[in-house]
């Protein structure tokens, strides 16, 4: 167990990918704390089970909020190991259709609140010889209709991460990015619900999926632990996408 005695931030851990990467992490022996702007619900689960995790409220846009966030968990458990950069929000619309507001908001959360996390964590991962994950997403390299801002959002992380990985490899600080296909998650499944038949919005969605599914957030929880144990990655951007940037 490779993650065991180790401290693990993860955003946006409130459903989805981040919510089965606290579990995932727990089970390796990970002491989580999970992230997000209302309670995660995983944290009674992992410590029911035996588990350590805590909640602590964050919106990574704000920069107070981050700062708080550090500065619970080192007193906490006194030293960070691990920082996974999950939370992101969805907007959609074309370069056209998107409102300004929209794409500020898209950019404040996907890539600045990655970029605070990281900022006001590095100082601690220095001494612990810690990893960075970065949640981009395979929009990032394939265009996909009306996610303009949340595509540009996405390129960004790419780019951040490669920076990253190399103003920081003489700390033994490693920095990666997953890049997820179309993933089952309550975030989807909401943004479905909306359309005038959810039905049909669903067919098309699996339809560019090359496998023939959608990816499920246990899935893409496997490739971020991936990247948190092998000590030979930093500058990796993981594709776990069903083929869809084939």
């Amino acid at each position: 167990m490779k993650l065991k005695g180790k401290v693990a931030i993860i955003t946006g851990a409130g459903a989805g990918i981040g919510q089965a990467t606290a579990i995932l992490f727990a089970k390796h022996g990970a002491k989580v704390v999970l992230c997000a702007r209302t309670y995660c619900r995983a944290v009674d689960l992992i410590n029911t089970e035996g588990g350590e995790a805590v909640y602590i409220r964050c919106d990574v846009s704000s920069e107070e909020d981050v700062k708080c966030m550090i500065e619970e968990t080192l007193l906490r458990f006194k030293r960070i190991d691990i920082l996974f950069n999950n939370a992101g929000i969805v907007v959609q619309g074309s370069a056209e259709t998107t409102l300004i507001e929209e794409f500020d908001m898209t950019i404040a959360v996907n890539v600045k609140g990655a970029w605070l996390c990281s900022h006001y964590a590095i100082p601690h991962l220095k001494k612990t010889k810690g990893v960075i994950i970065n949640c981009s997403s395979s929009v990032a390299v394939r265009g996909v209709a009306n996610r303009a801002a949340y595509s540009a959002s996405k390129g960004a992380l790419v780019s951040l991460t490669k920076a990253m990985a190399m103003d920081h490899a003489a700390d033994g600080i490693r920095v990666n990015a997953i890049l997820p296909g179309t993933t089952d998650t309550p975030s989807l499944e909401e943004r479905i619900n909306i359309t005038k038949d959810p039905g049909q919005t669903r067919r098309q969605i699996v339809m560019r999926q090359p496998m023939g599914r959608l990816g499920n957030p246990e899935e893409i929880a496997q490739g971020v632990l991936l990247l948190a144990e092998n000590e030979f990655c930093t500058g990796t951007c993981l594709s776990i996408d069903g083929g869809m940037t084939i």
